[in-house]
């Protein structure tokens, strides 16, 4: 056993693939490790009721609001090639109990598989068409719906309902254009409550609400560009004003690859701000995966590899790792687990802060369903298991030199499972990237989710006829669609609103109320991009939500037009709408304290001011000198009488 320090080893081995941080990582960088990426966005439907029942769209209950809760099981069957999906049969390795949590305000008997679907909504078909056309996207002559199977419970089913409505679109970035695959309908997933143990609980209450799919190709060869790809569809799903917006729905899904990788599914990219980190720490960890495997290959052959395992008996080992004595006490069992020829790898780098021992540690949550934390490795970064237990056990399983062990804790009937695990990860070293599908963290790095579904996972539902979808129907449909958001980001450089205005914007579908208050009331639209980008923005973000309905920004300057007002006072009637969302114009007006001057008065105290200033340094310019009286008068003169007609009259005095 050889004596490694775990901490050095980490270190080196990430110099040794050439990891950079992304903020410092350039294009070269990217092209080196052959970065390769493509998005699946995903949007909630504005629509009234579920897509194929009859039950209510957008109604959210608490995790302990509900009226029953149903009990399943995932069973594997045989396909008609005779085969067993990769999906179900890691499923059903982990015996999960499956609870749904139905409340009747949200969900039928549709939902729990016990009716056949409804026709499908034709609102949302609708809406998602008229997306689809905005994406560019050739739209299909005819809407067959497929079931694409969902194995890990989130639909009672075991599948869900989609149709493809359009394929080969394009979106254009700043500096080149992205091909979309197709854009879907489907009925959305169950929310999940937990996930424990053996025990996983979902709601029904977002089950069947339909949300559209756009799939673009593995074009975007950086992480920046593949959040930008997943900002213009978010905006452009947006524009349409026909989606949901807020916490859970819009959520992307990133498919990354490096050079001799695989592709990767990365899912619950909750927000796009989230992209750059995921895709560049998940493309980088293929890469170390890559460079672990030519080590472990350069040293055994995959056909000569064998893994031992010993129980071990907590009386004759001690363990100061409070989990493990807690388990002890439980009575679970402990095991050691020799891996051979793989010292140094298993504390080699991944992910930051994660070495190759996690990929195990993941699998044994997920599969084997022991919580985190679950073992310990002969490599590990922290101060789990003294080194003479491990050098204890890698005697009793008679290791090598090279090896390095492992050494876990579950109750007795995970133990088998457990044990194929880690044996089937050792083994997929030999191959360099697993085919999975991984879930994203907030702070970047990933954790394994479950196996990559099969390719085959959709087939025809017979339970839905064809759907023909009419040219007069689809030129109809065509008379909604929005100009294109690179039209509208042109157009926003073009009238010189901030470039930290677009994202928020963008983010809130502004540009049509823009434009109709520029249109319409002629006002400067730098002035009124501003006022949405960073006034608008900063109440946003201090209140929390903007608690009135955003047209009335328009009878704002509306109201200061006709009345003659300077639309200086804009940004405090704005303030007090958000204390006071119902009030009248005049209200705000008034409460405002503006309008109580007139112009004489106004005038008289700027002479006075001008008489009476006194500098508070000896060479002060007579520039600092008027823009200091002119500051005095500001609190009066505001909404009486324009600043620049008092800068023109402070030059007579």
């Amino acid at each position: 056993m050889q004596t490694i320090n775990p901490q050095e080893n980490y270190e080196a081995s990430k110099d040794a693939i050439g990891y950079v941080n992304r903020k410092q990582a350039t294009q070269a960088d990217y092209d080196r490790i052959g970065f390769m990426s493509g998005l699946e966005v995903h949007q909630q439907l504005a629509t009234k009721e579920k897509l194929f029942c009859r039950c209510p769209a957008g109604i959210f209950q608490k995790p302990d609001q509900y009226d029953a809760e149903l009990l399943r099981h995932m069973r594997p069957t045989l396909s008609e090639m005779g085969e067993y999906d990769g999906t179900a049969l890691m499923e059903f390795k982990t015996r999960k109990n499956i609870i749904y949590r139905i409340a009747h305000k949200t969900a039928c008997t549709y939902e729990v598989d016990d009716t056949p679907p409804f026709p499908i909504n034709p609102e949302a078909l609708q809406y998602a068409l008229e997306i689809a056309l905005a994406s560019k996207l050739k739209i299909v002559g005819e809407v067959h719906i497929t079931r694409k199977q969902y194995l890990d419970g989130s639909i009672p089913t075991g599948f869900q309902r989609t149709a493809i409505l359009g394929i080969d679109g394009e979106i254009q970035l700043k500096n080149k254009k992205v091909r979309l695959i197709q854009l879907s309908v489907e009925e959305d997933a169950c929310r999940e409550v937990s996930d424990i143990g053996h025990t996983r609980i979902y709601r029904t209450d977002r089950l069947g609400m339909p949300l559209i799919e756009t799939v673009t190709y593995p074009e975007m060869v950086n992480p920046d560009e593949v959040e930008e790809a997943g900002n213009y569809i978010r905006f452009l799903n947006r524009s349409t004003g026909r989606v949901r917006t807020g916490i859970g729905a819009g959520r992307q899904d990133v498919n990354v690859s490096c050079k001799g990788g695989t592709r990767i599914e990365v899912k619950g990219v909750a927000h796009t701000k989230w992209i750059p980190e995921v895709t560049h720490v998940e493309c980088f960890r293929q890469w170390a995966l890559l460079a672990i495997r030519d080590k472990l290959k350069a040293r055994i052959k995959k056909e000569d590899w064998k893994m031992a395992f010993t129980e071990l008996d907590p009386k004759q080992f001690h363990f100061y790792f409070d989990p493990i004595t807690d388990a002890i006490k439980r009575g679970e069992k402990v095991y050691a687990v020799n891996l051979p020829q793989f010292a140094g790898l298993l504390s080699h780098f991944t992910q930051p802060g994660h070495p190759f021992y996690c990929e195990f540690a993941d699998r044994l949550k997920v599969i084997a369903c022991i919580e985190r934390p679950n073992m310990a490795s002969s490599e590990d970064l922290e101060d789990v298991v003294s080194r003479s237990v491990f050098e204890k056990a890698a005697k009793v399983m008679n290791a090598g030199e090279n090896d390095a062990q492992i050494i876990f804790w579950a109750p007795e009937d995970d133990v088998k499972t457990a044990l194929e695990v880690i044996e089937e990860r050792a083994l997929m070293t030999f191959d360099g990237v697993p085919f999975e599908t991984r879930k994203a963290l907030p702070d970047g790095t990933t954790i394994f989710e479950r196996v990559l579904p099969g390719a085959d996972r959709m087939y025809p539902d017979t339970d839905s006829a064809p759907i023909p979808l009419h040219a007069d129907y689809i030129e109809e449909l065509r008379k909604n669609i929005p100009d294109a958001v690179a039209d509208r980001y042109a157009q926003m450089v073009a009238w010189g609103i901030p470039q930290d205005c677009f994202k928020y914007i963008f983010t809130h579908n502004f540009f049509p109320k823009i434009k109709k208050i520029v249109t319409e009331l002629d006002m400067c639209p730098k002035y009124i991009g501003t006022f949405f980008g960073h006034r608008l923005k900063h109440l946003h973000g201090q209140y929390g939500q903007i608690p009135f309905c955003t047209c009335r920004i328009y009878d704002l300057f509306a109201f200061l037009k006709k009345e003659g007002l300077d639309k200086a006072i804009a940004a405090d009637m704005l303030k007090l709408m958000f204390k006071f969302p119902t009030a009248t114009m005049e209200k705000l007006l008034d409460s405002t304290g503006y309008c109580d001057f007139t112009k004489e008065e106004i005038m008289r105290d700027l002479e006075v001011a001008s008489l009476t200033f006194e500098p508070k340094r000896k060479r002060t310019s007579e520039t600092d000198k008027r823009n200091a009286i002119l500051g005095k008068i500001r609190p009066i003169a505001l909404g009486n009488i324009s600043f620049k007609e008092i800068a023109e009259k402070s030059i007579n005095f």
